[in-house]
């Protein structure tokens, strides 16, 4: 089995996006659970979801997508599977941000009866619902929504993706159901959104201060910058399924049709430097494991090879600490959101 240049450019590609978005949405993910505030936060397990997705795309779905455009051979079936498992991790994405912005707009529209309607135990019942249907809708075409009858009767064929999966569930269900109803959606709310918080800071409700909608305002715009990033990303590589659909597959060059996909994939990994440039809690508790990480490093190379007194280490580290657990302290206490 011959690969030419531009898969082994692709495959190249593909894991230079996946190991980054595994550390950078692994380092989201420990510091939104060591943070207290955020973990007193409905929005704690949306962002959370969030963050385990992007992180899967890395892990899982950038490997799987490789795999199921090897061309390896081995059954129907099990190539069809792994092309499940490329589109699941993505819907999830979607769907955690349709979470995101309705607790927004909740938190927005709501304010007074926001912590009584939007209770964690609520939001991680929301959490699985949205796991569970982006795997519902994503492993359809096991259930026969597939190309099977196109392909030769044979128990073992080229694994392509293309090849397995049916370009009509692909634009019908899977572009213009889940992702171009839900963007919508999540247009209206966080226009919504701004529309209110701007009412409201030209004529305060009665029990709520300004800065809270400010604050709600700057938070939505980290957000938005997400929801944008998303979108952007994924629309080429839906368009060309389109053109594939309309047009015949394979009119859409196989070139352009891995720099889409990689474009997609790389929005994963971008996404944690979003959250952790624009959300003050999140920046502060990365900040803070960074800082302890790189702490203990120090640590390990003084007491290893130098000849400094060990009072003298201990007071560095003491004081090192003391500055760690007063950011840490800070970051509590803070009430960005």
């Amino acid at each position: 089995m011959a690969y030419n240049t531009g898969e082994v450019i692709y495959t190249t590609v593909g894991v230079l996006i996946a190991v980054p978005c595994c550390l950078g949405n692994l380092l989201v993910i420990w510091a939104v659970c060591t943070c207290g505030v955020l973990k007193q936060q409905p929005i704690f397990c949306f962002i959370v979801s969030l963050a385990v997705a992007d992180f899967l795309v890395g892990a899982v779905s950038v490997p799987l997508r490789v795999l199921a455009d090897s061309r390896m051979q081995m059954p129907f079936y099990g190539c069809l599977s792994f092309c499940c498992w490329v589109l699941y991790l993505p819907l999830l994405s979607v769907f955690s941000q349709l979470s995101l912005a309705c607790d927004r707009f909740l938190r927005v529209f709501i304010p007074l009866r926001y912590k009584t309607t939007v209770t964690p135990r609520r939001c991680w019942w929301v959490v699985a619902a949205c796991w569970i249907m982006a795997a519902l809708v994503s492993f359809i075409p096991l259930m026969g929504w597939n190309n099977r009858a196109n392909i030769p009767h044979s128990n073992w064929s080229d694994c392509q993706f293309l090849n397995v999966m049916s370009m009509s569930y692909l634009v019908h269900l899977y572009f213009y159901t889940c992702f171009v109803i839900p963007m919508l959606v999540m247009l209206v709310l966080y226009c919504g959104i701004f529309a209110l918080i701007h009412r409201q800071l030209r004529s305060p409700t009665i029990g709520v201060s300004q800065s809270y909608f400010q604050k709600e305002r700057k938070l939505t715009m980290s957000l938005v910058m997400v929801l944008v990033l998303f979108a952007v990303s994924w629309l080429p590589i839906h368009i060309m399924d389109m053109v594939n659909y309309y047009r015949g597959v394979y009119t859409v060059p196989l070139g352009a049709i891995y720099a889409g996909i990689l474009l997609f994939q790389a929005s994963s990994a971008v996404n944690p430097v979003i959250y952790a440039l624009k959300i003050q809690h999140i920046r502060a508790a990365c900040r803070s494991i960074l800082s302890r990480v790189f702490v203990c490093k120090e640590e390990e190379v003084e007491s290893g090879g130098s000849q400094t007194p060990a009072h003298t280490n201990n007071s560095r580290s003491n004081t090192r600490r003391a500055r760690y657990e007063k950011e840490v302290k800070t970051n509590e206490t803070s009430d960005q959101l």
